[in-house]
């Protein structure tokens, strides 16, 4: 069973940082692009980053680039996003997410494994 668990979320003022991380566990999902996406009251989900498993290329959303940095430990099959420059428009709950296919990008319909999201809220 593919279980993603994020940690990492908290509260934290404008301007300050965060690091959330993801671990897998049930699978090795060697080739396939891993994410995050962030998703706040009454608003879609939306695409923050992801990174793709083979060769560490990494694609951002233009609302967090230059603030935000996915990376990933294959070894520990766990994914991590580091905020920095946090905003209170950054504020969401935030998931971790496993693509259903390796040309996976940036819609969330392409996602098939998901966490159960933690929150980080940004104090102005």
């Amino acid at each position: 069973q593919v279980q993603l668990v994020e940690s990492g979320g908290g509260l934290v003022q404008a301007g300050g940082s965060l690091r959330l991380s993801c671990a897998v566990s049930g699978r090795t999902f060697s080739g396939y692009p891993m994410g995050w996406f962030r998703q706040a009251p009454g608003k879609e989900r939306e695409f923050v980053a992801i990174t793709l498993w083979k060769d560490s290329s990494t694609i951002y959303a233009d609302s967090v680039k230059g603030r935000f940095a996915i990376s990933r430990d294959n070894a520990k099959n766990t994914v991590y996003l580091q905020m920095n420059s946090l905003k209170p428009e950054d504020a969401a709950v935030y998931y971790c997410a496993v693509a259903r296919y390796i040309y996976a990008r940036s819609s969330p319909s392409q996602y098939e494994y998901w966490g159960q999201g933690t929150q980080v809220t940004v104090s102005s």
